[in-house]
């Protein structure tokens, strides 16, 4: 894939952000480098390689998922609120 003016401005608007001027040339580069070197990548053989392979032998250190609730935090926070009933925030209803 060639990174041209057209792609470019095509990216703009999808991103919805305007390159300046001075910039394009330099974004076109920039851009052009990235898709070279992902292009690159497609020449590796990956064909031996385990989908679970790792650099490291250790594994990701996780910790346990146990759920808690500071029922203090919550108090604090309704106290300030303007009203409040059952733990939940009262505001006005906007839907009729």
């Amino acid at each position: 894939m060639q990174i041209d003016e057209k792609l470019l401005k095509r990216l703009e608007t999808l991103s919805m952000i305007k390159i300046s001027e001075n910039k394009r040339e330099s974004i076109i580069n920039d851009l052009s480098e990235f898709l070279n070197f992902a292009n690159n990548l497609n020449e590796l053989d990956t064909s031996n390689v385990d989908d679970k392979f790792a650099m490291d032998e250790n594994p990701t250190i996780t910790r346990e998922d146990t759920p808690k609730c500071n029922t203090e935090i919550n108090e604090e926070i309704l106290k300030r609120a303007p009203e409040s009933a059952d733990h939940f925030f009262i505001v006005p209803k906007i839907i009729e």
